[in-house]
């Protein structure tokens, strides 16, 4: 799920006959929920089941989340991100898309959740850590 450069969008959008032929060969804008995290499975080959389980999440809850039929906390967001081991910019994204804020270095917490994504820890791994250190766990 590459992200065009946005030198290469201006260059089209400047040589475009007129902007309803950019408009309409491009999606422009943030994707919706369910359509990130269905990328995500695709471009990391990961089956949603096994996604929702490692992110121990109810078996229903998360179909429903991946289907937009639920709006998700920010801390099942952060349980669906370290079960697909995302980077924090991927994790950030997600969050953005599920209308929750992003994970922000000036929280204690935040911090935590920031230094375990970027290390590949594990779900009950950043739980230890955030447990350890006096802070909210994820789940």
């Amino acid at each position: 799920m590459a992200q065009r450069l946005t030198e290469e969008l201006l260059a089209e959008l400047l040589e475009a006959p007129d902007i309803d032929v950019f408009l309409d060969s491009h999606q422009l804008g943030e994707p919706s929920l369910p359509d990130y995290l269905n990328a995500l499975l695709a471009e990391k080959n990961l089956k949603r089941a096994q996604v929702v389980r490692m992110a121990n999440l109810n078996e229903t809850f998360g179909y429903q989340i991946f289907m937009g039929m639920r709006n998700p906390s920010r801390n099942k967001l952060l349980q669906i991100a370290f079960a697909m081991a995302l980077t924090l910019r991927e994790t950030n994204r997600m969050l953005k898309a599920g209308g929750v804020s992003s994970l922000y270095s000036k929280s204690r917490r935040d911090a935590i959740i920031i230094f375990c994504l970027e290390r590949g820890c594990s779900l009950q791994r950043v739980n230890e850590e955030l447990y350890h250190l006096g802070e909210e766990t994820i789940c």
